[in-house]
């Protein structure tokens, strides 16, 4: 007599073989990302590009503001909701697409009114939200620690593949049919990411309230060092993002100029995420981030020395790849030093510190009242000084933990 087949195993057997937990979340990060895109697009197209230099200004510095907003919400509220359920995070992922999704409507009927500030502050909210619950489901889609930056590479890949097929889209439609039409195209995509994020698997385990032990794991030497070394470097990604298109407007350089900063910056973002899990064969975490740091300060102070729109270009490059490698490193020693059950309010936390310095980097570059050569050079002083005091820093925590030999006996 044959034996029976359960079909819920036979089904679970053939899920698994054809499209793993990693790839599920893989989609649906890769089309939030797409997402996000479109809304980038259209607010880029109503409040920068319409406008002069002056006016763009303290638009952008207004919308900067209204970006750090959003994190009093994810950190203390959505951090520890997360964490509470198996299926919070997944949760929130598919949720805060069906919030854009409706954000997106609004504001496309709203696109000239000043109510569109506070509708963009909802879909940030439920982006940043995204953002960490995607970060805290990682580990739950991998089998091995030793797996994590490469898990995480591949995410920032599939993301720079994800926005890249979306950015000339969304840029098409606006140029044909203008703002509100990118935002109703940004929310069918939003509808099509929910669905696929309900497919995600649940988190292993259900976090607590938070303990003592826990509260102290995210104080680890190791986290606290590599967080400050990460929080520098995302305040030169807001710097140099803002200091780039304040100084091709100003300079009154073509929307091809525009395109092609861009794709150095989706190039070198590309290289990152592909170097860093080869590197990552090699050395720790904790020399990634540095790399990432310390590298690229070499070609922008050539950049600096010797300053055209080129030189612009290069550095968009270096800088993208400095941010994707370091990004995946640091993600990556969280995973590892973090708790598992705490992951959603440790990866709130830490992306609530990151943007108020990204925002604080890009409010100074758009008021810097240097050109190209002292921006560019700045950059590089400060990746300089980020990458030093981090290898300083992480070496003295080595020599800390390093146990002194046993006195030799007899």
């Amino acid at each position: 007599m044959a034996p029976s087949i359960d079909a819920t195993d036979t089904h679970s057997r053939l899920e698994s073989t054809t499209f793993t937990p990693f790839a599920r979340l893989a989609l649906a990060y890769a089309v939030g990302i797409a997402g996000d895109v479109f809304v980038t697009v259209s607010l880029a197209g109503s409040l920068f590009f319409d406008v002069g230099v002056s006016a763009a200004r303290w638009k952008v510095v207004l919308y900067l503001l209204l970006t750090m907003a959003p994190f009093a919400v994810v950190a203390p509220v959505l951090g520890p909701m997360l964490d509470r359920t198996r299926g919070g995070r997944r949760a929130m992922i598919a949720f805060s697409m069906l919030g854009r999704a409706g954000l997106c409507i609004l504001m496309a009927n709203n696109i000239k009114s000043l109510v569109l500030y506070p509708l963009a502050f909802g879909t940030l909210v439920l982006s940043k939200g995204q953002m960490v619950a995607k970060s805290a489901l990682v580990p739950a889609v991998v089998d091995d620690p030793d797996e994590l930056v490469l898990a995480n590479s591949r995410l920032a890949v599939i993301a720079v593949i994800g926005g890249s097929i979306a950015a000339p889209v969304a840029a098409a439609i606006l140029k044909l049919v203008g703002a509100p039409w990118v935002l109703r195209t940004g929310s069918i995509v939003f509808l099509l990411g929910s669905l696929c994020a309900f497919n995600i698997p649940r988190a292993k385990q259900v976090g607590k309230p938070e303990t003592v032990d826990e509260r102290e794991a995210l104080h680890a030497p190791s986290i606290v060092v590599a967080g400050s070394a990460m929080g520098l470097l995302r305040g030169v990604v807001g710097f140099f993002t803002f200091f780039a298109v304040f100084q091709l407007k100003s300079t009154h350089q073509p929307a091809w100029v525009f395109g092609f900063v861009i794709l150095a910056s989706a190039f070198g973002n590309l290289l990152g995420t592909v170097i860093a899990p080869l590197l990552r064969q090699r050395i720790r975490e904790e020399w990634l981030l540095a790399g990432a740091l310390l590298v690229p300060a070499l070609p922008l102070v050539l950049a600096a020395r010797n300053y055209t729109v080129a030189s612009l270009v290069g550095a968009a490059a270096s800088v993208a790849a400095a941010a994707a490698c370091g990004r995946v490193a640091f993600d990556s020693l969280l995973q590892r030093d973090g708790h598992e059950a705490a992951r959603g309010r440790a990866f709130a936390r830490f992306e609530t510190r990151f943007q108020l310095v990204w925002v604080i980097g890009g409010v100074i570059a758009v008021l810097f009242p240097g050109g190209g050569r002292g921006g560019i050079f700045l950059v590089a002083l400060a990746l300089l000084f980020a990458g030093s005091s981090y290898v300083g820093g992480f070496r003295r925590i080595q020599a800390r933990n390093v146990k002194p030999a046993p006195p030799p006996t007899g």
